[in-house]
């Protein structure tokens, strides 16, 4: 037999089962053996029917190890060499949370928190009131005040004329309010520049005026006599002096060009303020920019809200 015949003879479970009679052999004993025929078939002879079975089951075994044999082949020759991967993880659905598995802290850079800025507090303010209770103001806690006999012309008036003197904390004097006296001053020409002016809250003449803080320098012009030309300022244009007061708003206005005065008629007499400079180290400052830049300062913020704070009833 041809290698094929033998492969398909090797799975014939009939014939390598001992128990079963071999079919050639029994032909050969028919044939030879005397002309007697009989429906019944010997002891241990598969049937017709039992042999036809054996060969489908046969043949069925054949084709699927064929089948089999051809799949791989395909496989091996068109997805290459089939390594072996593992399969997806089952998923397993639970109403119940899994428990956190507790994890090492992972240390991490310690970021600086920043540090909240307060919001400035306002000065402490103490209050001064002249003795008749009409004319009060502001200033620093730490500053004082003292009153002295301010100038008066008739023995009435004399006691209502009061100069409230103010000194700061180191005790030099900063700032003078004076009432109780009205009081006319001549006035000179000049040429005014005004650095800073504001309206004081409810402080008016008993005309009505109102009254202003004003910082400024004054420049004084020539005295003009008849047929002269209009002064001028000198060449320098450096101011003679500087000023820090309370006066009509009137005086610090682009226009204005006479030194006028800080006198405010009041319904007792009058009121005047200043800051106290140095007249005899007149100017002050060197330059007009150099005034600019004390308005920047601490003690001119103090200065002025003081004025500012006038108050008269």
């Amino acid at each position: 037999m041809d290698p094929i015949k033998n492969m398909v003879s090797a799975t014939d479970p009939v014939r390598n089962d001992p128990s079963t009679p071999d079919g050639e052999a029994a032909l050969r004993r028919m044939l030879s053996g005397p002309a007697a025929f009989s429906d019944r078939l010997p002891a241990g002879a598969a049937s017709l029917e039992e042999r036809r079975l054996r060969r489908a089951r046969l043949a069925g075994v054949i084709t699927l190890a064929a089948a089999a044999v051809t799949a791989g082949v395909l496989a091996a020759t068109n997805l290459g060499p089939v390594t072996s991967a593992p399969g997806p993880a089952a998923t397993v659905t639970s109403s119940e949370s899994p428990a956190a598995t507790p994890t090492a802290a992972t240390p991490t850079a310690a970021t600086p928190t920043p540090q909240a800025t307060a919001p400035a507090q306002p000065a402490a303010l103490g209050t001064f009131a002249f003795p008749d209770g009409h004319l009060s103001f502001s200033h620093p806690r730490e500053w004082s005040v003292r009153t002295e006999q301010g100038p008066y012309l008739t023995e009435e008036a004399k006691a209502g004329a009061v100069v409230a003197v103010v000194t700061d904390d180191t005790g030099a004097e900063v700032a003078r309010v004076l009432s109780g006296m009205y009081g006319d001053g001549a006035a000179g020409s000049v040429k005014r520049t005004v650095l800073d002016h504001a309206p004081v809250p409810g402080l008016t003449d008993t005309s009505g005026n109102p009254a202003e803080f004003g910082f400024a320098a004054d420049q004084i012009l020539p005295v003009t006599y008849p047929g002269m030309p209009d002064p001028t300022g000198p060449a320098d244009s450096t101011p003679d002096y500087y000023f820090m007061d309370v006066r009509l708003a009137q005086e610090f206005l682009p226009t204005q060009d006479t030194s006028g005065t800080n006198q405010i008629r009041l319904s007792n007499g009058v009121m005047s303020a200043s800051v106290v400079f140095d007249f005899e180290k007149q100017p002050v400052f060197a330059t007009p920019d150099a005034a600019r830049e004390w308005m920047a300062s601490e003690r001119y913020a103090q200065l002025k809200t003081m004025l500012l704070s006038l108050r008269y009833s």
